[in-house]
């Protein structure tokens, strides 16, 4: 990012477009969802049941999956029921899936095992993915993403020093740091929070982590306390944009035609901006912004 770059000083940045990857818009969930979506295939599974807020990117993708795999997709969203259907909660419903609205996203477990109890009595075959699609499995997409990063890297002969990412549920986090850990690459991962508390990413990330190597058999133990996540650009959590993220929004599509999503990747990159305005950075290191996607929202309809 030569232009953004020299709008801030300091250290070179470099971007991954997750957002240009695989179907339906494209985004991080469509790494975790090549695994999770040859399982429910291994498991001749016929229908794809999960959850998450009604402008969901994991749903989208989830809904992609099943309409390109020739499954019914269910997915159970919070939202007040009352919200027009724009940006992700629109592409759901042109994809085919059923939208199953709860007030309280508390509520949305239990709706998602009732409902899988319903389609078995039904004679269906659900195969359920947690919320995010963070589970051990979804996380090895990310550890291969991190070998990808590494191989482009190579290429070009690029030393990076640090890598920026949002976190939310902690797949995207955990499979990186996984990753990192397998291929023995001392770059420094940074995960920025785009709702949770510190506390609570940092365990869940690294649980994700030692739980995606012991699939790959590597038995490590990962502490919460070895890995950076950064809250205080979360502001007042899901969904809310900040002063700071509208800032990276503008400054991304006015330095390098960038497009970030209010929810995600632009309080990610606000939290990349403060870092290399704070000096976090040497001048001429490489670092590496993930965009993980999530543009659906943008869109008024």
């Amino acid at each position: 990012m030569p232009r953004l770059s020299a709008a801030l000083g300091g250290p070179r940045l470099w971007i991954k477009r997750d957002d240009l990857t695989g179907f339906a818009l494209g985004g991080n969930k469509v790494r975790k969802l090549e695994f999770l979506l040859a399982d429910a295939l291994c498991e001749r599974a016929d229908t794809l049941l999960t959850a998450g807020s009604l402008q969901s990117n994991h749903a989208r993708v989830t809904a992609a999956a099943a309409a390109a795999a020739g499954l019914a997709c269910h997915l159970v969203l919070s939202g007040s029921g009352l919200e027009p259907l724009l940006g992700n909660a629109a592409l759901d419903a042109l994809l085919g899936a059923t939208l199953h609205v709860v007030a309280d996203p508390s509520a949305r477990g239990p709706r998602l095992t009732r409902l899988a109890e319903e389609l078995r009595r039904a004679g269906r075959k659900p195969y359920l993915i947690p919320l995010g699609g963070s589970v051990p499995l979804g996380a090895l997409g990310y550890v291969l993403a991190l070998r990808e990063v590494g191989e482009e890297c190579e290429r070009r002969e690029i030393r990076l020093a640090a890598i920026v990412v949002g976190s939310s549920s902690g797949g995207t986090h955990g499979g990186l740091e996984a990753g990192r850990r397998l291929l023995g690459w001392n770059v420094r991962l940074v995960g920025v929070s785009a709702d949770e508390p510190a506390p609570v990413l940092r365990e869940a990330s690294a649980t994700l982590a030692r739980k995606a190597l012991a699939l790959l058999g590597r038995r490590e133990s990962v502490q919460p306390g070895q890995l950076t996540v950064l809250a205080e650009y979360a502001g007042d959590g899901y969904g809310t944009p900040t002063p700071a993220s509208r800032e990276a929004m503008a400054l991304f599509a006015q330095t390098e035609g960038i497009f970030l999503d209010p929810t995600y990747t632009a309080k990610a990159a606000a939290g990349l901006l403060d870092l290399v305005r704070r000096g976090a950075f040497r001048a001429g290191e490489d670092v590496l912004f993930w965009h993980t996607g999530g543009l659906p929202p943008l869109l008024p309809a």
